[in-house]
């Protein structure tokens, strides 16, 4: 056992030893271990057989309770053992006693409920009435993965990427489709800047700790390297944060046991320097905003994995940031993703989450799962204020897409509840009252079009609205009906065009 690992079991053993007086142990035991480095879930949030089947082993192996039939290395290579080992995150050596894990288990499986349902009233909802929708076919074949979408304003087309590492363009104009590229390996982040064309490769989608990740350049027939061993990248942002001509990157490594947030900083050579800003897994988008007022660009930042958390990097000299901590969740929430907006515009940014990541530990259907509005009391302290429920919910649109004069919001669900409701993949909340959060819910009427992955907007037909893209992604991540699968599976529609009927 380290120094670190075994300073800090003596400092729980303290703890512990100093709370139990006047609460049951088995209930220090939980907030002392369970919070250690994210927050204690409510134990009522998952059902008995997860906790026993999947969260329990995963926690026991985090405390060095390693056995035959509980190894967090079994079945997996030998470079992905070795990448596991050199993160310390499982010890040699137990942590914790055994009588005292025996204690919280028993604790745990006594506390957790046999199911978990939902106390909210159904979300009522009408076929999508606001946009128009149009199939689009980038190619000739079955099914689609896409892993990355962007609608490219400046040449009037659609980014797309797969996960195979193929880079094409749709002409919005021409409604042709061009190979741009091919890139090896799923792509997450793209732009093409005259004929340079810029490339964050994510390396395995898979869960991983081997850092594979790699971002390009490709200028006409040269390609080069502008970073490799990025560790699973999800988010790629371009930005000269301290004006003095020269972009940075902000790289989003989400990782898996370990990620981080990475700033690369280019140097006189022109080669870029790494800069780790948070070292947190999860790290999964960045908006850059000035939330202090001081003229500096600051960052607001989404970690979605363990310690689920909103982080707005205040930016100093030299590229040096202060991090403040401004909303937390649960780590069994599934942050997804979040939108920076001035919702009551009362000239402050707010800040719109959705929860529903529902693909690791912990598949179920959860009433926790949703959009969140987090309300700026003017000094960045963030204040949830509304919740509105839906299953899986993981990106979120917030604009005033009817134009009068409120936030409506665009919703994505890859895991919605696709037995009882498979038509809230993606849903449209049209505001109809921003002082009291009354929203009127429209959806996408045809399921068995595509499963619907990622979304993005600008006002693609020139008309002055805000229209909408989805792309698709062929992929059971979970569970899902045997007739949708199929029809997915034989489906030829690879993205699919809202155009906002306002105008």
């Amino acid at each position: 056992m380290d120094f670190k690992t075994a300073y800090y079991a003596f400092f729980i053993v303290l703890f512990i030893s100093c709370t139990t007086e006047n609460r049951p142990k088995e209930v220090v035991l939980y907030e002392t271990y369970c919070a250690s480095c994210h927050m204690a879930p409510d134990i009522q949030d998952l059902p008995k057989d997860i906790w026993e089947n999947s969260v329990l082993p995963a926690m026991a192996a985090r405390m060095g309770i390693i056995t035959s039939e509980n190894h967090p290395y079994l079945k997996l290579s030998f470079p992905e053992q070795m990448a596991i080992i050199k993160t310390g995150i499982f010890p040699n050596k137990p942590i914790i006693e055994a009588a005292d894990w025996e204690l919280l288990k028993s604790y745990i499986l006594k506390m957790a409920p046999d199911s978990i349902s939902s106390d909210t009233v159904p979300t009522k909802s009408s076929p999508l009435s606001q946009f128009m929708s149009t199939p689009i076919l980038l190619d000739s074949a079955v099914g689609s993965l896409y892993t990355f979408l962007k609608i490219d304003t400046a040449t009037n087309s659609i980014l797309t990427g797969t996960r195979k590492g193929e880079l094409s363009s749709f002409d919005l104009n021409t409604k042709e489709n061009k190979l741009v590229g091919y890139f090896n390996r799923a792509i997450t982040d793209a732009r093409i800047v005259g004929d340079s064309t810029y490339v964050t490769s994510m390396g395995l989608l898979v869960p991983s700790e081997i850092p594979s990740g790699k971002i390009v350049l490709k200028s006409k027939n040269a390609t080069a390297s502008l970073m490799d061993s990025l560790h699973r990248p999800v988010h790629t942002l371009y930005i000269d944060l301290d004006n003095n001509g020269t972009e940075e990157i902000l790289v989003s490594e989400f990782g898996d046991l370990k990620g981080k947030l990475t700033l690369l900083e280019k140097d006189s050579y022109g080669f870029y320097e790494e800069k780790p800003l948070l070292d947190i897994p999860g790290s999964l988008r960045v908006v850059p905003k000035d939330m202090d007022k001081d003229g500096k660009v600051d960052l607001v930042v989404l970690a979605a994995q363990g310690d689920e958390a909103v982080y707005i990097l205040y930016q100093k000299e030299n590229l040096d940031f202060t991090v403040d901590k401004v909303i937390r969740f649960s780590p069994v929430y599934g942050s997804s993703w979040f939108e920076l907006v001035d919702y009551n515009g009362d000239g402050y940014e707010d800040i719109i989450t959705v929860n529903g990541d529902n693909a690791d530990e912990s598949y179920v259907s959860k009433p926790y799962h949703g959009m969140r509005i987090h309300l700026n009391d003017g000094q960045n302290s963030f204040k949830e204020t509304y919740f509105h429920p839906l299953n899986g919910a993981t990106r979120v649109i917030a604009k005033d897409f009817d134009q009068d004069g409120d936030m409506d919001m665009a919703l994505l669900a890859t895991f919605p509840d696709y037995k009882n409701h498979p038509e809230y993949n993606f849903v449209y909340l049209e505001n109809v009252d921003s002082k009291n959060f009354s929203f009127k819910q429209e959806h996408l009427a045809n399921t068995k079009m595509a499963r619907w992955f990622l979304m993005d907007s600008a006002d693609i037909d020139g008309d002055g609205d805000q229209d909408i893209v989805l792309s698709a992604l062929t992929y059971s991540f979970t569970p899902v009906p045997k007739e949708l699968e199929e029809a997915w599976s034989e489906s030829y529609t690879d993205l699919l065009i809202l155009e906002n009927k306002l105008h």
